[in-house]
């Protein structure tokens, strides 16, 4: 009696089995698939019906360091992070042995041949057009492994020494090159709004009169002792003696 009830116990410890609601089981009775179940409480029948378990949840994947030769032929380091998980259980345990370890290797190649195709420009000025590239290309090999890839993302590039020199340079070059542009329409702006001034005041010469008191009025403030005649005021002053001495003939 006692054997009898041992043996049911056995059993029962075998048939009953916990999936988590972040899991589900893919069941084989005799060798071929039967599904899947869960989560909760489930029942096998023992020595008949054995059970895999098989993780939802998103798995974040780092795609190792590897160098890579872009399309202008520069060697470069590139390391990536892929999002990925699985949608189809029954698939994920059937169609391929290992999910992981593929989704893995087929990332780093892919990481490999896409940005192989990008010269170092595009690569660094279009990193995310290049991410949804090789998304899109690791979701189309991994469908039909009943995985889907939800993200992949270039998070460190590494360049050469010299070409970090050669890059500093250029940017260097580019920014004093900005400057002498800016400074250039600077003067241009300004020798064009003293051209419209001075012909302004060609067409009244009293205004070339006030701002030269207004410029003497500014360095008086200075307390400076020195006397400044301008050319226009000594004009004024010489017409104004010539004016004297033709009244004084009269």
């Amino acid at each position: 009696m006692w054997y009898i009830l041992i043996v049911v116990l056995v059993l029962l410890a075998l048939s009953l089995r916990v999936v988590k609601e972040y899991e589900r089981g893919v069941i084989f009775f005799l060798g071929k698939c039967r599904g899947m179940r869960g989560p909760g409480l489930i029942i096998l029948i023992p020595i008949f019906e054995q059970m895999t378990r098989v993780q939802l949840r998103t798995i974040t994947m780092a795609i190792p360091s590897q160098k890579i030769i872009s399309k202008d032929n520069v060697s470069i380091d590139i390391a990536a992070v892929a999002y990925y998980h699985v949608v189809d259980p029954v698939k994920a345990t059937i169609a391929i042995e290992d999910v992981y370890s593929a989704v893995n290797q087929i990332s780093q190649t892919t990481v490999r041949n896409v940005v192989g195709q990008f010269q170092l420009d595009q690569l660094l000025s279009q990193t995310g057009e290049i991410n949804l590239q090789i998304k899109d290309v690791i979701d189309g090999h991994t469908e039909p492994w009943g995985v889907q890839v939800t993200a992949v993302e270039i998070k460190d590039i590494v360049l050469p020494d010299n070409m970090q020199r050669a890059m500093a340079k250029e940017a260097e070059a580019e920014r004093e090159r900005r400057a002498k542009i800016v400074a250039a329409e600077g003067e241009f702006q300004a020798a064009e709004r003293l051209g419209q001034a001075a012909d302004l005041m060609a067409l009244h010469p009293v205004a070339l009169q006030l701002r030269t008191l207004q410029t003497m009025a500014e360095i008086s403030v200075e307390k400076n002792s020195t006397i400044i005649f301008p050319a226009q005021f000594m004009t004024t002053v010489s017409e104004a003696v010539a004016m004297i001495k033709g009244d004084t003939k009269k």
